[in-house]
């Protein structure tokens, strides 16, 4: 059985092969019904959520299944239930579980115990899914991702920066994160997606200046600079992470016809100016409709 917990749970190969689905299912949204039944697919939130939601909501839809939507509030996995315990229930209730939660032990644990597929819809250190719908954007609007450069600016020890990593290398990308002294990625996902890019001809490296890594780059992305769970640091990080907003004048070292990327929700003024977001080579709303198609494939995937 197959889970997607992280992003190299896929190799280079089914990543494409994921990727090639989730056009097909754009292009024909209810030509595919995976979930005919229809199938159920338990969705547990745990953080605050908004694109996840909704568009795991509607793909599971237009797959032809329910979504059950749990309120991990309610629930209180851990806490009231042991972890193993609900996995056993959930996965005699529904044919996919998909958790979006907090450290990646937890959702680990899910899927050692739930006998049916389990996906993450994003904890402290990976964000599988949106990684695949920016991958698919970056197809969309470039072409392809073979070859192409990507830059990750600001908090690269974060969740964002560790997939785009992972899944940059993967799809045979130049994969760039950069961020303030102490913000670095975690050094074991930095090698294995070195390992991984030196099968496809792409590579990954932290560079320490923000405009280095901007230096012709063919994708930039940031992220919130306060990610959930450190909202403690918002001050200090505003100041530090300053050099790395994205603004007009990193866009400017960029190749010229670069995308500026970012997974939502944004803060105008902080990580990223009201000019990027906003501006004509903006594709943060394109990559916010892809979640629905490539968590359309994943799941297709999965129960193949």
């Amino acid at each position: 059985m197959r889970h997607f917990l992280r992003d190299d749970d896929l190799t280079p190969a089914e990543q494409a092969e994921v990727l090639d689905l989730a056009a097909a299912l754009k292009a024909d949204p209810y030509g595919v019904k995976s979930l005919a039944g229809p199938k159920t697919v338990a969705i547990i939130f745990d953080k605050a959520t908004l694109r996840t939601q909704a568009s795991f909501a509607a793909g599971v839809a237009e797959l032809g299944g329910y979504p059950m939507i749990v309120d991990g509030n309610l629930a209180q996995i851990g806490t009231r239930e042991s972890i193993a315990d609900v996995a056993r229930v959930l996965g005699r209730q529904a044919s996919v579980i998909v958790w979006r939660t907090a450290d990646q032990s937890r959702i680990d644990e899910m899927a050692a115990y739930a006998g049916v597929p389990v996906v993450n819809a994003l904890t402290d250190q990976f964000h599988p899914c949106q990684t695949l719908a920016d991958l698919l954007t970056i197809r969309e609007h470039l072409g392809a991702t073979t070859g192409l450069t990507m830059a990750f600016l600001g908090d690269a020890a974060s969740n964002m920066s560790h997939s785009y990593l992972l899944s940059g290398a993967a799809a045979g990308m130049h994969v760039r994160v950069s961020g303030p002294d102490g913000y670095e990625p975690d050094p074991a996902i930095l090698a294995k997606a070195q390992q991984v890019a030196a099968g496809t001809g792409g590579s990954a490296s932290f560079v320490a200046e923000a405009k280095q890594a901007a230096e012709g780059a063919d994708v930039l992305i940031t992220d919130t600079w306060v990610s959930m769970g450190k909202e403690q640091e918002k001050a200090d990080r505003a100041e530090v992470f300053q050099p790395w907003q994205l603004g007009a004048d990193l866009m400017a070292l960029g190749a010229p016809h670069a995308i500026a990327m970012h997974c939502l929700p944004a803060y105008r003024g902080k990580e990223i100016t009201a000019e990027v977001l906003d501006g004509p080579r903006s594709v943060v709303w394109d990559e916010a409709e892809n979640r629905r198609h490539v968590q359309k494939a994943i799941l297709t995937w999965l129960l193949r």
